[in-house]
């Protein structure tokens, strides 16, 4: 099966500055910049074994420090860019119409920077529901607990995207049920798109503008999407964080969507489990619980630990950014900047680790 990663990182410059990418999006079609001016996301193509996934992640990385060093840059592996100045858009009528219809709750996700899991199509259904049972594991991996300085939660991205931006537009930004067939799960679709677009002519947006900009595939940004892309199920809810974090939470996913290939996939109680032969998703209220204490406890969380313990991940493997830097209810710009340097630091001597490795 193939399967991908997406990581958005922050590109500061040698005093810790949010800056632009610049250059560093001319290395290859496999990066570019992403909506707003510092941040700089990474895809890698298709990868058929986890192996070739690592090698060809790191090794991308590696291309793009390189570079990053000649233009005195570095790329900052946190959810949120802690403190600092005001973000804007790069402008565009896409972001415009959004601006329109959500109103400022749209500027939270200027503030955000996530990994993406891609997994190839197969049991689409499957898929689709172990992956929504599985959301909770984004805990594993969040990087940062502050947003514009002051602490707001344990993964300060997920909640920002789930509580803030998307508040008004539950549908169109928070985890969706489980399915029964995959045109249940278009038939949502076809009714976000709807809501927005009739959102979007009240706010004063015409039509045809919008139909122009937004399809059913694109018009949410919730965790669990179906692409049309590779074509793909993907999984957005992580931070970005270091990619040794990264590519093991990327192996645990992959062994799982691997396996309910050949296990049988059911719901049913409040635990949930993971075994050779089946994989049982708790009841989705339940998953919703845990998906709560990942975004405002994280990893602190016993009921979310032992969850993703029994769903199969090596929970004591994993070391979230956000209990490193966490203890402060409020950080300045300047504390800000150091953090970004810090870290920027720490993902060069992580890619470095991981080539030797």
């Amino acid at each position: 099966m193939q399967k991908s990663i997406e990581v958005e990182y922050w590109v500061v410059d040698e005093d810790g500055e949010l800056t632009t990418p610049g250059s560093l999006t001319e290395i290859s079609e496999n990066v570019e910049e992403e909506f707003v001016p510092p941040l700089f996301e990474l895809k890698t193509p298709p990868c058929e074994t986890y192996a070739d996934l690592r090698s060809t992640f790191v090794d991308q990385l590696d291309q793009v420090l390189t570079r990053a060093d000649e233009l005195d840059k570095l790329l900052v592996p946190l959810g949120t860019p802690v403190n600092g100045e005001q973000i804007e858009r790069w402008p565009s009528e896409r972001s415009r119409i959004q601006k329109r219809v959500l109103g400022t709750n749209f500027d939270y996700a200027k503030y955000c920077a996530g990994t993406h899991l891609h997994f190839e199509k197969r049991n689409v259904v499957d898929q689709l529901n172990v992956l929504a049972g599985l959301d909770p594991a984004l805990a594993l991996l969040n990087s940062s607990p502050y947003f514009r300085g002051e602490r707001v939660a344990n993964g300060a991205r997920a909640y920002l995207y789930r509580k803030k931006c998307y508040e008004n537009f539950p549908k169109h930004g928070q985890l969706w049920e489980y399915v029964d067939t995959v045109a249940q799960w278009e038939r949502r679709l076809d009714r976000r798109l709807a809501e927005f677009t009739e959102a979007a002519v009240e706010a004063g947006i015409d039509k045809m503008a919008v139909e122009a900009n937004f399809t059913a595939d694109d018009v949410v940004w919730t965790p669990v999407r179906l692409r049309d892309e590779m074509p793909t199920v993907e999984w957005r809810a992580p931070d970005a964080t270091l990619p040794s974090q990264i590519l093991r939470l990327a192996e645990e996913m992959d062994a799982v969507m691997e396996q309910l290939h050949h296990a049988n996939v059911r719901v049913d109680g409040t635990t949930g489990e993971v075994t050779d032969d089946e994989i049982v998703l708790p009841e989705f209220e339940t998953v919703c619980d845990y998906v709560a204490d990942a975004i405002y406890e994280g990893l602190d969380s016993a009921d979310v630990a032992t969850y993703l313990e029994r769903m199969g991940f090596d929970v004591q493997g994993y070391a979230p950014v956000t209990r490193k830097i966490d203890g402060r209810e409020r950080v300045s710009p300047d504390e800000a900047k150091e953090l970004r340097l810090r870290y920027g630091e720490l993902l060069r001597e992580d890619v470095n680790d991981l080539l030797r490795n």
